[in-house]
């Protein structure tokens, strides 16, 4: 009986406790319904926005949500990220940061993020080539934040922006026509104008570089003009100033059109700018100036001596100057001590090498005398054709500029001109100086081993095991190694004759030829390049790549659907070569930056076509080999 009574007294309690449980929870319920108590559990309602979710306080904008989003934004601070970025990742937590801060300023400003490799409209519609970017839209036109990546400058600029009185800076590039342009170059001392096409991709990515270059060059004591021509409306100035790409800029000395080599995005623009106002020649007063270059130089040095800047050789010599500026140290004198010195008369250009260089097999000094016949061109080629010593040093520095001539005869040891070691690296320039001087037609150079460790391996030559290895560095990219010997005059002079009549096989560096190549891409290295992409029975597309390049990952999955898409064409092959481990035995494919395209067509391999546009989606990059494809099986309309 009692153990009844304990049973029912646990079944009552049992109910009990459920019926409280259900009372709680249906006042929960209605809480929840009422907001009353529920806290930040809508975060996809942010802003009015139910498309757009958020992760960490940021908003998350794709293609498809990003127009809805923006519709009816005042301002909002958006950063172009890619997620293999590193710059990006570690700038995380400070951009969650921002975002907090923004959302509790008067009146909220909403800050988002943009996946740019994922959403390729949005990054095309931005123009995005770095990461990260970020830019602020205000009424829905975006400007771009160029300060730096700190938490206080970007929040600084948002809040600035964000002022109703804020007004954008007038723009500072001048709009060019055919009726002004003689006006403005030829009253200027320096200009710089970019001739453009409004539909051109590169020249929409170099837009806003350009502009904020213009800005800063315009609030310089001495301001710098940067100016813009429309060439497919203004042809006649582009016809008149051989602008056959787009975007082609050139520098205007009042009114002397000179190329411009010089960087594409805004600082580089500035500093390459505020270099070419200066003066390209530098007057020398001092007699010590020219003792000290021969003595410790390490380049050509180039002196024009004249009358005065009334001199009309000294007007033909800055104009000369003025083209080889980023090339050379340039020089000038109207001192009667330094023609003393030089045994030069007013009017002639001197050019002599220092000490170290000098050899008896060779003038020390070079003149030339500047006439009234004597052109520009004539005073460049004087200079470019005595810049390099019969045997001059190698470096990384001067490569470019000094030894970029080929066949390149290099001798690699350790080369080392400081007090300690010149007479050992003096000792080996000598035994190549006697044969330099009997091959007029090729350059000679040494160069350190240690600067060079790289090209020794590519050559076969770091683990030679002697003191002097050399090489011979040909036309079209190819290389030659001398067979690890004794080094000494002879066995030099036997290399190069061996060389002159065709008897040396070339080395390319390659990775191993793929076992499996039946891919929609096929692989190439450096042994099959000849094979596959000169092979004249097939059109080729070619992506030379780098492993680290982002760019290259984001067109990885793009680049494989174009292979699958022409994969059962005969006659065409989609093809790729990570140009960092292989060697492209040919300088017409050039590689200055990643990822480069080439379309090599089956009838003329030697002049292969670049792929120059900054779209690399599917249909552009499918529109362009349909372009230049010689032998498509089927009609363009079927694929």
């Amino acid at each position: 009986m009692e153990l009844k009574k304990v049973s029912l007294l646990l079944l009552l309690l049992a109910q009990l406790a459920i019926a409280v449980l259900a009372q709680e929870k249906a006042e929960s319920d209605g809480e929840g319904e009422d907001g009353e108590e529920e806290e930040d559990d809508d975060d996809d309602d942010d802003y009015d926005d139910e498309s757009v979710k958020e992760e960490n306080g940021v908003l998350v904008l794709t293609d498809a949500n990003y127009d809805s989003f923006i519709a009816d934004k005042d301002i909002v601070l958006i950063e172009f990220y890619a997620p293999w970025c590193e710059h990006c990742k570690r700038f995380a937590p400070e951009y969650e940061k921002i975002a907090t801060e923004l959302k509790e300023y008067d009146p909220p400003i909403p800050v988002a993020k943009v996946d740019a490799t994922s959403q390729s409209g949005l990054g095309q519609q931005f123009d995005i080539g770095l990461y990260p970017t970020f830019k602020i839209v205000k009424n829905r036109q975006p400007i771009h934040y160029k300060g730096a990546l700190e938490k206080d400058e970007i929040l600084s600029k948002v809040k600035e922006v964000a002022a109703p009185d804020w007004i954008p800076p007038a723009e500072a590039t001048i709009t060019l026509t055919e009726e002004i342009f003689d006006d403005v170059v030829n009253n200027a001392d320096i200009v710089l104008v970019e001739f453009y096409a409004p539909w051109c991709g590169h020249c929409k990515k170099l837009a806003p570089q350009y502009e904020e270059a213009a800005q800063e060059l315009s609030k310089r004591p001495v301001p710098i003009l940067l100016a813009k021509v429309d060439a497919t409306v203004e042809t006649k100035l582009a016809n008149k100033y051989q602008v056959t790409g787009y975007p082609t800029l050139k520098v205007f000395r009042k009114g002397k059109p000179f190329e411009y080599n010089g960087p594409r995005e805004t600082h580089g623009i500035i500093e390459y700018m505020i270099e070419q106002a200066g003066p390209p020649s530098k007057q020398i007063q001092a007699l010590k100036q020219v003792q000290e270059f021969l003595k410790d130089g390490d380049d050509v040095i180039i002196v024009g001596l004249f009358n005065g800047e009334d001199d009309p050789a000294y007007h033909t010599y800055q104009d000369a100057c003025n083209s080889v500026r980023e090339d050379y140290r340039l020089h000038h004198t109207f001192s009667s001590e330094m023609q003393n010195f030089l045994k030069a008369s007013p009017g002639q250009l001197v050019t002599m090498q220092p000490e170290k260089f000098q050899s008896p097999h060779e003038s020390k000094m070079r003149t030339l005398t500047i006439k009234e016949t004597t052109s520009q061109s004539d005073v460049m080629d004087f200079i470019t054709n005595n810049a390099v010593p019969l045997v001059g040093h190698r470096k990384q520095s001067n490569e470019a500029k000094r030894y970029s001539k080929r066949p390149l005869v290099v001798v690699y040891y350790g080369v080392d001109f400081s007090f300690d070691y010149r007479v050992a690296t003096q000792y080996w320039r000598k035994k190549v100086l006697e044969v330099a001087k009997d091959f007029p037609e090729y350059t000679f150079a040494i160069a350190d081993e240690e600067d060079y460790s790289s090209e020794l391996n590519d050559l076969g030559l770091a683990d030679s095991g002697e003191e002097v290895n050399v090489a011979i560095l040909d036309v079209a990219g190819k290389k030659y190694a001398m067979e690890p010997d004794e080094f000494d005059s002879n066995t030099l002079r036997e290399f190069v004759l061996a060389f002159k009549k065709g008897k040396l096989k070339p080395i390319v560096k390659s990775q191993p030829i793929p076992k499996s190549n039946k891919g929609p891409v096929k692989v190439v290295v450096g042994k099959t390049f000849a094979e596959i992409v000169m092979d004249k029975k097939k059109d080729v597309l070619i992506e030379f790549y780098a492993p680290w390049c982002g760019h290259c990952k984001q067109m990885e999955p793009i680049y494989l659907e174009l292979g699958k898409k022409y994969k059962n064409e005969e006659n065409l092959i989609i093809a790729k070569m990570d140009a960092t481990a292989n060697d492209v035995p040919n300088d017409k494919y050039k590689t200055e930056g990643f990822p480069t395209i080439y379309f090599a067509p089956s009838n003329n391999k030697d002049n292969p076509i670049q792929y120059d546009q900054s779209e690399r989606d599917l249909d552009s990059l499918s529109k362009f080999v349909e372009e230049h494809a010689t032998k498509l099986s089927r009609s363009k309309d079927e694929l």
